[in-house]
């Protein structure tokens, strides 16, 4: 199930991502804080998956009631929204650019690219609305710094920035899909590609006029053989998703950086 961040009361969540204080009150002293809280969630998630994400779980992992977090963060929409401002914060805010503003960000992206494998959960939460908060909003401040002043508007700026983050997310979330379904079918890729491709082999062999296209990929892939590395034991989709990423990311920077020389000619 896909979930969305900024749902919750949007003062009380910009005042926790922000570390506005709360107005002192009587009683006792504070005996957890919102990030102690936000961390205890991106355990579970990195564990268990989005799904398993409750007020109450979370209050188990720390060894508290659900009803005593409540004190701290308002519920599960806010969580959210502190919990991936805290995992944005793992970023770089900094990269080298004496190799050039290209190197720069196939390194920001291959950050992104590995942020992903560790927090799967993140890509179960859509992206569409950003979060406003301070980590994410650095993120973004560095990704728009690392095509700065290369001679595009401040709106090629923006498409640039998003379009490669995009990508990245979109390609992780391929990855992301693969891992989970074996875990969620209980079919592993070799049973469920064994079980199929003698069939489809069969239904496609009468089919060639209908496909020529498709079954003349296919004869030279199965000549050919696939270029993987002997030693990976990944999943078939992994590979191809590892595989996807390497070479879309290639082809999106040779196109960002056409784009690029064609405005510092103009």
């Amino acid at each position: 199930m896909t979930e969305f961040s900024g749902r919750g009361d949007p003062n009380r969540s910009m005042a926790l991502l922000w570390g506005v204080p709360q107005p002192p009150s009587r009683g006792p002293r504070p005996e957890l804080t919102a990030r102690e809280i936000a961390l205890a969630g991106i355990e579970l998630a990195d564990a268990e998956g989005l799904d398993a994400l409750s007020m109450r779980k979370v209050a188990g992992q720390l060894g508290k009631s659900a009803m005593s977090l409540y004190t701290y963060v308002p519920g599960k929409a806010e969580l959210l929204d502190l919990m991936l401002d805290t995992v944005y914060a793992e970023l770089a805010m900094d990269y080298a650019l004496e190799q050039g503003w290209r190197a720069a960000v196939e390194e920001s992206a291959r950050q992104g690219w590995e942020f992903y494998q560790r927090h799967p959960w993140v890509l179960q939460i859509s992206g569409v609305r950003s979060i406003l908060g301070p980590h994410e909003t650095d993120v973004h401040e560095t990704q728009l710094r690392l095509v700065d002043g290369l001679g595009l508007s401040a709106v090629e700026m923006t498409r640039v920035v998003t379009v490669v983050s995009n990508f990245v997310r979109g390609a992780a979330k391929v990855m992301a899909d693969s891992r989970v379904a074996e875990r969620t079918t209980g079919i592993s890729d070799e049973e469920w590609w064994n079980a199929r491709a003698p069939l489809m082999g069969k239904f496609m062999e009468n089919q060639k006029e209908r496909y020529p296209i498709i079954s003349r990929i296919a004869s030279a892939q199965a000549s050919d053989g696939a270029e993987w590395n002997e030693d990976d034991t990944s999943s078939y989709t992994e590979k191809l998703a590892l595989d996807s990423f390497e070479f879309g990311l290639q082809r999106l920077l040779d196109g960002i950086e056409a784009f690029i020389n064609s405005r510092q000619a103009s």
